[in-house]
């Protein structure tokens, strides 16, 4: 299953720091009701998703990779093939491999979560967890490390880690989030039979981030003959690799899921081979997006990584400083629009959709560094035959675009944020779109004066 669009990337994570602030920074994909508590029944709420399957409302999460510059300073490496780091990247796996014939997988029940991974370990433990854990570099003849590689991947580092299988059949959930779930028994961390303590064998479930860790090829430093070095890093302070970790909230239809585990065994492994799931369009995955509900920076060059996670190379387990500086708690969404209901008469509308070849608002103006009141500007002026465009458009940070109609499937759709991403070429702190995607206003007056707010109850 494909994640192409990234939900939010945040200091969340409900399985392991419930109804706060997380410790460092996820990438969260999947169901659009994520939030910093979660429920089955919350899941369910999710208007859309990041991942391709419909039925499927869960969340998936792993640490950020940052890359580590010589003057202190952080910026968060991309995936490959994306210019403004817009997407995720992810691959998420669900691999049916019984253990012993005829063997019965069980598909996850409503309400389970689990990790995999340990955030604090710096160094090879030996174990199954341990080796579940491990890097590709893509565009080199290297085998796979389980550390993260002191050389360059031409062609990206795919970042990857394998989940426990084998469940207690008793309990949703365990205090360190692992202890109800089992690796198989021997020396096989995606393969096998289960133990007797844990006696459930689900499905197993793999997930891939490709990191355009090639980006910053000619970026590397104090590097000498025989060093271990490499300059990147993740979101906890990990510079090893060893302490990547991944987090999995179940918001699956469990029927379809428990049916798709059974009848879903194409050799090709393809999800269009799968008659029991629906798919969302890459775009429709691309526009499922979450405001940020942790008022902090995690765009762009930091000074520090976010929370308190100073960088560590181990052996030794990463330990917590007994002084952190103070950081940013929970707050409401932020909606990225900019209030012009009373200065100038203009609403914002939401994140509509568009098309290069075919425009959702078909005039489009030219201007250098793009804000949105230059672009209402631009649609306020008359029209060929008229009094001024009832539509404003920005796209791309860059871009303006005008018009008087809007076609239903292109408008704003209630309950999804939307694709509205990249910041205005003029001005920084303004949202003016993303691709194929437009922070849309419109002309309004009276009662109609009001802006649109994403609103959503389990982030509220």
């Amino acid at each position: 299953m494909s994640c192409p669009g990234r939900l939010v990337r945040e200091r969340l994570d409900p399985v392991v720091n419930n109804g706060t602030t997380a410790a460092h920074v996820h990438n969260i994909v999947g169901g659009s009701a994520f939030g910093p508590s979660m429920t089955y029944d919350l899941t369910q709420l999710a208007k859309c998703s990041s991942c391709t399957i419909k039925e499927d409302k869960s969340n998936y999460w792993t640490p950020q990779l940052y890359y580590h510059a010589q003057n202190g300073s952080f910026l968060p490496v991309p995936v490959v093939g994306n210019s403004d780091d817009s997407n995720a990247g992810m691959l998420v796996y669900y691999f049916q491999r019984p253990g012993f014939p005829n063997e019965t997988l069980i598909g996850f029940p409503a309400g389970f979560r689990m990790l995999a991974g340990d955030t604090n370990k710096r160094n090879f433990t030996g174990g199954l967890d341990a080796k579940a854990v491990s890097y590709n570099c893509l565009g080199s003849n290297m085998a796979e490390t389980n550390a993260l590689p002191n050389y360059n991947c031409k062609d990206g580092l795919r970042v990857q880690i394998f989940f426990p299988s084998c469940w207690d059949g008793k309990n949703l959930d365990s205090a360190d989030h692992r202890s109800h779930m089992s690796y198989f028994n021997g020396t096989e961390y995606n393969t096998g039979v289960c133990p007797s303590t844990h006696p459930n064998h689900t499905i197993s479930l793999f997930y891939e981030v490709l990191y355009d860790t090639n980006r910053f090829a000619d970026m590397w430093y104090n590097m000498s003959s025989g060093s271990n070095y490499q300059p990147f890093v993740f979101s906890n302070g990990d510079a090893t690799g060893y302490g990547f970790h991944a987090d999995f909230v179940n918001g699956w239809d469990v029927d379809v899921l428990q049916r798709a585990t059974t009848e879903c065994t194409n050799d090709s492994g393809n999800v269009e081979d799968c008659g029991e799931v629906s798919q969302y369009s890459y775009d429709e995955c691309n526009a499922c997006k979450l405001p940020s509900v942790v008022d902090e920076k995690t765009d762009g060059w930091v000074d520090r990584l976010p929370g308190c996670n100073p960088v560590s190379h181990g052996p030794d387990p990463a330990t917590r400083p007994i002084y952190c500086p103070p950081v940013a708690g929970l707050g409401p969404p932020v909606n990225k629009y900019v209030d012009l209901t009373s200065s100038r008469g203009w609403r914002y509308a939401g994140c509509a959709s568009d098309s290069v070849g075919n425009r959702t608002l078909p005039f489009y103006y030219p201007t250098s560094n793009l804000t949105i009141e230059k672009c209402i500007d631009l649609c306020t002026d008359p029209s060929p035959g008229g009094t001024g465009f009832r539509y404003a458009g920005m796209e791309y940070g860059r871009e303006c675009f005008c018009g008087d109609q809007l076609e239903a499937e292109r408008a704003p759709k209630a309950g999804i944020y939307g694709g509205c991403r990249n910041t205005c070429q003029g001005n920084e702190t303004q949202t003016c779109g993303g691709p194929n995607a437009l922070s849309l206003y419109e002309k309004c007056s009276g009662s109609g004066c009001w802006n649109y707010e994403f609103v959503q109850f389990p982030r509220a």
